[in-house]
């Protein structure tokens, strides 16, 4: 049996995901960090993305994240995310009325503030999109 690490994915709803893994790549603002048993201990800022879960060498589970945070240590690997939805559960329907919403939402903000909010609501819709569209193999 491989040597797992723990990990935790927290999103403000629930528990998203708390099993051992042999592997989980945590898409950073610094870049993509594949945590394995021992890794150093950091802090890292989580952008919106993909966290793929490896187990014997490929992806096992892909769960869109909105941004959030990360802390790893040698045994854990722990996501405070904004938003997590497993990729599987995106409709594509949905995302694109989501996404126009937020387009609409945009249009019609009369404050820096809704602007604001609205061009962030827009990013996250684009990148559940781009979530779902089928991943090449590197």
């Amino acid at each position: 049996m491989a040597a797992m690490v723990e990990f935790d994915l927290v999103s403000p709803e629930r528990l998203v995901k708390s099993a051992p893994v042999e592997m989980v790549v945590v898409p950073c603002v610094e870049g993509d960090i594949g945590v394995l048993p021992g890794h150093s201990p950091l802090i890292a800022t989580v952008r919106l993305g993909v966290i793929d879960i490896h187990e014997q060498g490929r992806v096992v589970e892909s769960i869109f994240v909105a941004g959030g945070f990360a802390e790893v240590s040698p045994e854990r690997c722990t996501v405070l995310a904004e938003e997590a939805v497993p990729v599987a559960d995106l409709e594509r329907g949905a995302v694109e009325k989501r996404l126009n919403q937020a387009k609409e939402a945009l249009g019609d903000a009369e404050t820096a503030a809704q602007k604001k909010a609205a061009e962030r609501a827009v990013r996250v819709a684009e990148a559940m999109l781009k979530a779902i569209e089928p991943r090449r193999a590197a």
